[in-house]
């Protein structure tokens, strides 16, 4: 027998034998992963993309270091300009790492009674678009079921709106975005997506066998892949066979490419996560001193915001240790993006040493994208990643001087609060403006600062200049199965194509997995399993009437 006809024979005993395991595999990954698309297409969606729209304005405003000294708060993780409701902006200090925070108004320094509440709910139906009453109102400092760690931010408000399509916004007022939201479709999905696909059902004390059962079942639909691959390269046919089995065969030529994408690229994720199990590695700054911010940056407003449109200001920490104040430019009118730059020493002129600034606001115009204001364009928009804001200046708290650190500075000096590596370990710095492999989506904060460690970090850290956060930390063995699982198992090599279509043609191959892998495949088992039992009841009976007529 030649080499050949040993595989083909191989490959069909053994494609026979898994045909059950791997069928049933199937239809569980296949459908449930169905509602993870289910969910992208359909969810509930937000009306709106970009935050809130606020020129700071803070002239006779009184000096936030001013109004910190007289509430007693000396230093603090964060202290920046929000949108604030009815207009204007107002002052988010936060004091502690435990995300608790505080609102001041910039024109006398009172302080907003229950402003973080306040400010979540006019976010909410900022980015809902919605009137609609709330029914209640709670900080959430954990991730649960209904919110997982996949969505980062902690903590947040979650708000129930009035309805009966049970509409819940999660609001995460540090970065004025909307984290999530869900209704009672979504969240239908949601379980059924964790129940089949990911298996959160297992108690964690038990997770190794969650993996041991999902490696095996998988790994059986791989195996069947395998096997129906070897058969289509070792059979030849002249002729379609009839029925299910011919149309079984054909949709393999199409169709076992993505099967053995899927499965290989579940089961290496699967592997990767249990050795190392995802977890949020969002951590907050260390608190800044505020107290020695003597410089008030009020006093000089008119200067600083001459022929400049000011989005943001924010107390940040400089390279040395030293308080800065961040002037965030808005992004030109209509559109967004651009500021990839550094906004160092080299570039101080004129007015208060800015004058260069304006340059680099002028290439921001002619790179900057359109917001995005469709269902359709939004959806795209939080999926690819597009920054909302323009370039920062720098000036010294202490003096009002233009600062001698530059935005790629203070991100080495943010890496290096959470690393301990000296600085010599870094072997790249890189501004982030889209989502990507390694930075997805899901983290939800653009733009940010890359910066690349070897030994003995060997991992690359994600930080936000604006507020001193780090953001992400992926280790570099890490690396290899983010690529794998966003090219082959999510498909992210069609990003071409759109998020939308993406999503659509996925779902249509896995339709078409569920259909003509899964369906006809068991249907064909079953017959045989059916014919396989008559058969070998028809020898018994055989055998029976042999030995009665001895």
């Amino acid at each position: 027998m030649s080499m050949k006809n040993k595989t083909a024979r191989w490959s069909y005993s053994k494609h026979q034998w898994l045909g059950l395991i791997g069928g049933i595999s199937l239809l569980v990954w296949g459908l449930s992963g169905l509602t993870h698309i289910a969910m992208v297409l359909f969810g509930p969606q937000q009306a709106a993309f970009m935050p809130p729209a606020a020129t700071v304005a803070l002239e006779r405003a009184r000096p936030i270091a001013q109004t910190l000294a007289e509430k007693g708060i000396a230093e603090a993780v964060a202290v920046k300009t929000v949108p604030a409701p009815g207009g204007g902006v107002l002052w988010q200090v936060t004091p502690t790492l435990d995300g608790t925070r505080r609102y001041f108004r910039p024109v006398d320094g009172s302080e907003v009674v229950g402003g973080d509440r306040t400010q979540a709910e006019f976010l909410a139906r900022h980015y809902l678009a919605t009137d609609r009453a709330i029914t209640s109102a709670k900080l959430q400092t954990a991730f649960d079921a209904d919110y997982p760690w996949v969505n980062r931010l902690l903590p947040v408000w979650k708000l129930t709106f009035a309805g009966d399509d049970g509409l819940v916004a999660y609001v995460h007022t540090e970065t004025s975005s909307l984290a999530a939201v869900n209704n009672t479709t979504k969240e239908r999905l949601q379980t059924v997506f964790r129940a089949l696909h990911t298996w959160e059902w297992v108690p964690q004390g038990m997770d190794w066998l969650r993996v041991v059962v999902i490696g095996l079942m998988v790994g059986s639909l791989l195996a069947l892949a395998a096997t129906g691959t070897m058969m289509l390269v070792t059979v030849r046919r002249k002729k379609r066979l009839p029925g299910g089995r011919g149309w079984h065969r054909i949709a393999g030529y199409v169709l076992a490419l993505p099967l053995i994408t899927f499965s290989a690229s579940g089961i290496y994720h699967l592997i990767q996560s249990a050795l190392v199990p995802p977890v949020s590695q969002l951590k907050m700054g260390k608190p800044v001193n505020v107290a020695s911010g003597k410089w008030p940056v009020e006093a000089d407003w008119a200067l600083i915001a001459k022929k400049r449109d000011i989005a943001s200001v924010a107390l940040v920490e400089g390279a040395q240790g030293q308080p800065l104040y961040r002037i965030g430019l808005a992004p030109p009118k209509g559109a967004m993006g651009g500021g990839e730059h550094d906004h160092g020493p080299a570039t101080a002129a004129a007015d208060h040493g800015m004058a260069g600034h304006d340059h680099a606001a002028m290439i921001a115009a002619q790179s900057a994208a359109k917001v995005p204001t469709t269902d359709t364009e939004i959806r795209e928009a939080r999926f690819a990643g597009i920054k909302p804001d323009g370039p920062a200046i720098y000036l010294d708290a202490a003096n009002g001087e233009v600062a001698s650190s530059g935005e790629e500075d203070i991100a080495r000096a943010i890496a290096q609060r959470f690393t301990g590596a000296s600085d010599s370990s870094v072997t790249g710095v890189k501004l982030v403006t889209r989502f990507s492999h390694e930075y997805d989506f899901r983290n939800k904060r653009l733009p940010v600062w890359r910066v690349d460690y070897g030994a003995p970090v060997n991992a690359s850290l994600f930080v936000d200049t604006g507020t001193g956060v780090l953001v992400d930390r992926v280790a570099d063995h890490e690396k290899p199965e983010r690529l794998v699982f966003s090219f082959i198992h999510k498909w992210n090599f069609l990003f071409p194509v759109g998020r939308i279509a993406q999503n659509v043609l996925v779902g249509a191959f896995a339709i078409a997995l569920i259909g003509f892998m899964a369906a006809l495949g068991l249907r064909m088992d079953l017959v045989r399993r059916r014919r396989a039992s008559h058969h070998r009841r028809w020898r018994e009976e055989q055998s029976a009437t042999a030995f009665t007529h001895e």
